[in-house]
């Protein structure tokens, strides 16, 4: 059982680690002189990299908000097992650091999608890594809330 507890720990922590840095990373997207995140364009240009901050449309608002809401409630979820973990009773499961888990998928979900959706369609911008660490955190969170659901504490 302890094995079991500590690699649903050890998983938590790498998909926090994951949101953070796809939440801070300067690599949404790649064109050809420059990157662009949620926070900053950065441009190669007059042999220097300049950088100056994102578009400040709707859209880029909403993703930058799911994605500290889904940093947020994986956080949350972290400090709830590890209370439910000292003070559940023998036998209960981990309904509400499960709650917590699910939100902050459903929340890295919506952020990616609505950042495929809506960013620009241009021939030479390619997603970056921050993009696919977004989307491989996605189904890790989701399967980490239903080993919640599932999880009971023994001793």
């Amino acid at each position: 059982m302890l094995l079991i507890l500590l690699g649903v720990l050890v998983m938590h922590l790498i998909i926090l680690i994951l949101l953070i840095v796809s939440t801070a990373a300067s690599t949404w997207s790649v064109g050809g002189d420059g990157t662009t995140d949620l926070w900053y364009t950065c441009r190669n240009s007059n042999g220097g990299y300049h950088c100056k901050p994102a578009i400040s449309e709707d859209w880029l608002q909403a993703v930058q908000a799911l994605m500290i809401l889904s940093l947020l409630f994986c956080f949350f979820s972290l400090i709830a097992f590890l209370f439910q973990l000292f003070k559940l009773v023998k036998g209960g499961r981990f309904f509400f650091t499960a709650i917590f888990q699910i939100l902050a998928s459903v929340f890295v979900m919506c952020a990616a999608i609505i950042y495929t959706v809506m960013s620009p369609d241009d021939g030479s911008v390619k997603f970056g890594y921050a993009y696919v660490l977004a989307w491989v955190s996605f189904p890790l969170t989701l399967i980490s809330g239903l080993i919640y659901i599932v999880l009971r504490k023994k001793e």
